[in-house]
């Protein structure tokens, strides 16, 4: 059987145009962009979607991707003021806003990224000293995407932001920067006892002032307390003694038993006994040796009286024994002599006699 030439043609022809229905036929995904050159002049950007145009007449250049990019530097080597050598790593956030600048204001803008981003770095990096290096990455990150995002807005891409990934210094200085920070945490380790020592011993201090001030108190309210209880036993004494009414005889009684307790002190050497005290004592050996006068009731009682006599005789004998007892403890080595009105002080024979010193009572 024999094929017509215009079968052929015709299968030829459709052929051909089923080609070029396919080629006329442009798919573009989404947040992707192709541009398109007619005649090898740029003619329009494909949009995503289903897109139209002239086979062999139409050139599609391939899709750019409109999405926000991510891109990692290596390494570049940075000398910064104080004459370091310092490795910076940065990653760089950019996104392509004009498919048509992107494609012929730049042969390739990845590469010029690149380049731009290490050449501002070291300018950047060249102005600041080490230590303001490493402390000072905002402010790096802040510079680098003002001058990024002015140089290549004409390319159609914007910077969204540059991070500093990692800053390497050499290894000396490495292991100084380690020696230091080991040395500040000695100096806080340090400040840190030593605010403690400071603080206990501020506390014991405390509690020391507070104890002293407490017992203090304490003794003084212990010494009113006892200034308190002398003082109304002196004035119960006073009371009972002006209520009383004692005489002159009860006086010299007190004298005498006083007298002893004088003249036990170690430092006495002289001291005055007032001339009443010798009368009070005379008038009390009068008043026991001296008969009291008989009463009528007494009189009749006359035998009954004669044991009253004997005490009487018995209390005189008492109160001269009294006054010769005293007389001689004044008598001892270094005690003065007692005398009517005052007391005279007998040097011992190795000490030489001194003028008396007499006070007044």
């Amino acid at each position: 059987m024999e094929v017509s030439p215009l079968l052929i043609a015709g299968l030829l022809l459709a052929l051909f145009a089923v080609f070029t229905a396919l080629r006329a036929v442009r798919i573009v995904p989404q947040a992707r962009a192709r541009n398109v050159e007619r005649l090898g002049r740029y003619h329009r950007t494909l949009q995503p979607g289903l897109n139209f145009v002239i086979p062999s007449i139409d050139r599609v250049y391939p899709a750019i991707d409109l999405r926000e990019q991510v891109v990692s530097f290596q390494p570049q080597p940075v000398i910064t003021e104080d004459n370091l050598v310092v490795e910076i790593d940065t990653v760089l956030y950019f996104q392509v806003t004009d498919p048509r600048s992107a494609a012929y204001e730049i042969a390739n803008y990845l590469q010029a990224v690149e380049q731009l981003t290490v050449t501002t770095l070291r300018n950047v990096v060249g102005s600041m000293d080490l230590e303001k290096t490493l402390t000072s990455r905002d402010s790096i990150n802040s510079q680098l995407r003002g001058v990024l995002d002015d140089a290549t807005g004409k390319w159609g891409i914007r910077v969204n932001r540059v991070e500093i990934k990692a800053i390497d210094p050499p290894k000396t200085i490495k292991d100084a920067m380690e020696k230091q920070m080991r040395a500040e945490r000695d100096k806080r380790a340090a400040i840190l006892s030593a605010e403690g020592q400071r603080q206990s011993q501020i506390l014991t201090a405390e509690g020391d002032k507070q104890g002293a001030i407490l017992r203090a108190e304490g003794d003084r309210t212990a010494a009113i307390l006892k200034a308190e209880g002398q003082s109304q036993a002196i004035d119960e004494v006073f009371q009972a003694v002006h209520r009383n009414d004692p005489d002159p005889k009860l006086l010299a009684y007190q004298y005498l038993q006083v007298l002893p307790q004088l003249a036990q002190g170690t430092g006495n050497t002289f001291w005055v006994i007032p001339s009443e005290v010798t009368s009070a004592l005379h008038g009390i050996s009068r008043a026991f040796s001296e008969a009291l006068p008989k009463s009528a009731a007494t009189r009749e009682t006359d035998s009954s009286d004669k044991p009253s006599e004997e005490a009487a005789e018995d209390a005189a004998r008492a109160a001269e024994a009294a006054a010769e007892a005293v007389a001689d403890a004044s008598e001892v080595d270094g005690i003065p002599q007692i005398t009517s009105g005052a007391a005279q002080y007998e040097p011992t024979p190795g000490q030489k006699k001194q003028p008396p010193h007499q006070t007044d009572d």
